[in-house]
Formats: structure tokens, C-alpha cells, sequence
């Protein structure tokens, strides 16, 4: 199976088809920051779909998002679109009956990335095996009928699309139409073809038929029937024609690629390096600024010594990225802490998110109440004319360990767009400015109530996170966040 080509012939490749016609060589892009917008656009997209769909993520959850998702494509697939799935194995092998069920469906075929070989003792599996299973597919990526994608930072779960109680994140997609989703789709069958995936059929232990597959879709959907999902699932295609032509009429057209990590560097053992290479080479040609938000951020000590000379030329190294009471992985922030000091030396104004900001609530829906705010945002603004966006944090596992791929576009109107997008994160209501005292102490400054508040030690946390966070830094494990 591979993708769709005929995009003129189908519902979206006519409803982009004029606007494309009307910028000859570029191809679209919309920003997708409000969690409400990404998770309906999602659904639009599987929602219009008529001949093929394709997505590819390094989580999907089995939670009350997922579920809906997983039932929105499984209807495209009873229509008669030709569906295909490709998710990283993340050692949930309870899954894999449900996957194999779906796959039983005659219009839908499923692979995992990288997949242990032994299902039942998977975590003896990753002992004996780590060098392999250590090597993920992070890529985050939906493609339908080859008119329209999505690219950016969210997985599939609650958590991304604000209807966690507990925590939710700010995050980060683009849309894509034009030219550029042909590029997408030939990244997708890169991967869908790729030594490391095998199909969910060869990998459990009996063949999954009609039966299995109408048992687990009548459980899927009983279950988001009773969910109460607070964002509308059902909207008729009059509903999905209107948001879908507000989405057009905000593309900028402007030039843009796809540049993503080679699939087969895992089963060769080779570093996962193509976007680092290009990042790499596009900070050392930077002129004025580069705008940064990555919620896990452990540069080595070359990627300090370009911060040290970014800086010496006069160029504005911003940074955003997680708190320690922010941060949802405690070992990432604890390899970042150990460079801090360090980065401020060299000039990088460095900020950190608040857990309790209202800023980005608005996209969020009422079910997640005061929950914590976490940042899960990957995306770099070049001297305010050409953006990344994608799924590439700035630390080691993005940088060689985890496949990874992004959008980059040069256009100073997207870039304009990013910029203010960002300029809320790092605002003082919203995030802790980290500098170094007089005496070279690190303290953390934000606003509170209108009164500027500081701190000489990881804010808002307690001592045992503070203690769990100095031990791991003990530990040599700097080479795999």
C-alpha cells in the first residue's frame, strides 16, 4: 500500500487545491497552538478523508483522546479509506490485542517501530537487548489523502490536548497543504517501509478476524459514550466545511521541508542525526536571534561553547523550557541542571515555565481544572524569518539516540506568528527568569499579584523532589535524555 497521489480527485485535495493554485511553489502552513484547535483538526482531517490516511506518532495513548481518535479513523476505514498506523512500541503490550484487533479490519493495517521480540518478559527483552530497543521512533505525523498533514509535538493523549485533571501541556503542531505534504508522505512510507517495523499480524500470537474487531469497537465506543469528552466529536461535514475554511484563509504560503531523521540508521546502529546536522548548520549561520522553546533542553559541551560564541557575536540566544516543578521527566531536568550555571555564563537568557500559569488555559477545557502546566513545545525561531517546528528536543536522545523530524519554513510572517506565540510563554506571570546574582548564584524571578518575586532554589517545590532531582545528578547518564 502506499500513499494516495491524486489529490486533486479527493474532498480536500479540492478544498486546498484553489489557494495552492494561487501561490505556485510554496505550500501552506497554519500554526496549531490552542489544544482544543489540534484535536478538532485532527478529527476534520479523519473526518474528510476519502482515500487514505496515514499517521505515525511515538505515543498513543489508551485514554479517553485516544480512544476517540482511534474510533474517528476506524470510521474513515469503514467508509473505505485505506488506513495506516505507525506507533512506536512502548513496551504497553497489553495493547497489542486491541492493535491486532484494528488491524483485522480489512482497511486498516498496523506496524510497530522497533518492537520488542519477547511480548511477555518485554522488560528482560530491553535488558539483553538495550543497545536496539534504547533507539526510538519520536516522529509525530498525520497525513490525509496526501492534501493536509499535521507535524509538530503531540502525541495522541489527554494530556496534549488539555482534558487532563492532573496535567496538561503546552504544545505545538503546524498544519501543512501544498507541495510539501508530497515530501510528508514520503517520509511516512521512509518509515512505514523501513527495516524496523513489523506489522501488528506478525507479532501476536493468533490470527485476529471479524469477530475480535466488532468486540473491541463496540467496547471503544461504549466507552466514549460514557466519557463526557468535553470538546464536540460530532460535527457534521457543514460544521467541518466552516473550521476548515478558517484554517485555510490563515495558511501562509511560504517556502518549506521536511527534514527528518533517516529510519534506517536504528536497524544499522548509526546515529539518528540528520535534523541535528541541519540545526546545527542553520544556528551557525544565525545573524540577530534564535528563539528556542524545548521542555527537555541538555545542550553537550560543543552546543555551550556555540551558545559562548553566538553570544561574543551578538546574537540573542532565548531559551525556554521546563521548571523542575513543571517537568514531567525528573532525569531530563536534573542532565539540564548540570549546564545551567554554565549557559548563563555564556550569555543565554534562559527562562523556565511556571506549573500554575492561566496563560495557555484558553485552549484547555474545563474538565482540566487547575491542573499543572507542563511544557511540551519543540520549535526554534532563525533571526525572525524562518521557523522549525517538529518533534526535536535539544538533548541528547533527539540528538542521536531517537529518530526525529520537523517542518522548517522561511517565511517572516509564520516567524512573526511564532514569536508572539512565544513571547506568552515567557512572560512574567508565566515562567521564572533564571540569572546569576551579583555573587554568581542562580535565583529565579517571575510576578506575582504585580510584585516581582525571587527564589535561590528550584521554585515551588518541595525538598524531596529537590533531593530525588541533586541524586540523579549523580548518575552517569548524561548521554541518554
Amino acid at each position: 500500500m502506499t500513499g494516495f497521489e491524486h489529490t486533486a480527485l479527493t474532498r480536500l485535495g479540492q478544498f486546498f487545491s484553489p489557494a495552492a493554485a494561487a501561490h505556485p511553489g510554496l505550500s501552506g502552513f497554519s500554526l496549531l497552538s490552542e489544544a482544543r484547535q489540534a484535536f478538532i483538526t485532527r478529527l476534520a482531517l479523519a473526518d474528510l478523508a476519502e482515500k487514505h490516511l496515514d499517521m505515525q506518532y511515538y505515543v498513543w495513548d489508551g485514554d479517553t483522546t485516544g480512544r476517540i481518535i482511534v474510533d474517528r479513523v476506524m470510521r474513515a476505514a469503514e467508509r473505505g479509506v485505506r488506513v495506516r498506523l505507525l506507533v512506536d512500541d512502548p513496551y504497553y503490550k497489553a495493547s497489542d490485542q486491541v492493535k491486532a484487533a484494528l488491524d483485522a479490519h480489512p482497511n486498516v493495517e498496523i506496524r510497530l517501530f522497533n518492537p520488542t521480540k519477547n511480548r511477555r518478559w518485554s522488560r528482560l527483552d530491553f535488558l539483553f537487548d538495550f543497545r536496539r530497543l534504547n533507539r526510538r521512533m519520536h516522529n509525530k505525523l498525520m497525513v490525509a489523502d496526501n492534501s493536509a498533514a499535521i507535524v509538530g509535538g503531540r502525541n495522541i493523549g489527554d494530556d496534549y490536548y488539555g482534558v487532563n485533571a492532573v496535567a496538561n501541556f503546552r504544545d505545538l503542531d503546524a498544519l501543512a497543504v501544498g507541495p510539501v505534504v508530497d515530501d510528508l508522505s514520503g517520509v511516512f512510507e521512509r518509515y512505514w517501509n523501513s527495516a524496523s517495523t513489523r506489522p501488528i499480524a506478525n507479532i501476536v500470537e493468533r490470527t485476529y478476524g471479524a469477530a475480535d474487531l466488532d468486540a473491541i469497537l463496540s467496547r471503544l465506543r461504549q466507552e466514549i459514550a460514557a466519557a463526557d469528552y468535553p470538546y464536540p466529536i460530532d460535527q457534521d461535514l457543514g460544521e467541518l466545511a466552516t473550521r476548515s475554511a478558517e484554517l485555510r484563509d490563515s495558511l501562509v504560503w511560504a517556502p518549506g521541508r521536511i527534514i527528518a531523521d533517516d529510519p534506517e540508521a536504528i536497524a544499522s546502529g548509526k546515529a539518528a542525526d540528520d535534523v541535528t546536522a541541519f540545526i546545527r548548520e542553520r544556528v551557525t549561520e544565525l545573524k540577530e536571534e534564535l528563539l528556542v522553546e524545548a521542555p527537555y533542553f541538555a545542550l553537550p559541551a560543543g552546543a555551550q561553547a556555540l551558545v559562548k560564541a553566538l553570544h561574543a557575536r551578538n546574537v540573542r540566544v532565548r531559551v525556554l523550557t521546563n521548571s523542575l516543578a513543571s517537568n514531567n521527566q525528573i532525569a531530563a531536568h536534573s542532565v539540564y541542571a548540570k549546564t545551567r550555571r554554565r549557559l548563563l555564563e555564556n550569555g543565554l537568557e534562559l527562562y523556565e515555565l511556571r506549573p500554575d500559569t492561566d496563560a495557555f488555559r484558553s485552549g484547555w477545557s474545563h474538565r482540566s481544572g487547575r491542573s499543572r502546566a507542563a511544557l511540551h513545545t519543540k520549535a526554534m525561531v532563525f533571526d525572525g524569518k524562518a521557523v522549525f517546528i517538529g518533534s526535536f528536543n535539544l538533548d541528547p536522545r533527539s540528538a542521536v539516540i531517537n529518530t526525529e523530524a520537523g517542518l522548517y519554513i522561511e517565511s517572516p510572517e509564520l516567524a512573526a506568528r511564532l514569536t508572539a506565540y512565544m513571547a506568552t510563554g515567557v512572560a512574567p506571570a508565566n515562567s521564572y527568569r533564571v540569572s546569576l546574582d551579583p555573587g554568581g548564584g542562580i535565583v529565579w524571578k517571575t510576578m506575582r499579584d504585580g510584585e516581582i518575586v525571587s527564589y535561590d532554589d528550584e521554585p515551588e517545590t518541595g525538598f524531596r523532589r529537590r533531593l530525588v532531582a541533586d541524586l540523579v545528578k549523580l548518575l552517569p547518564i548524561d548521554s541518554q535524555v
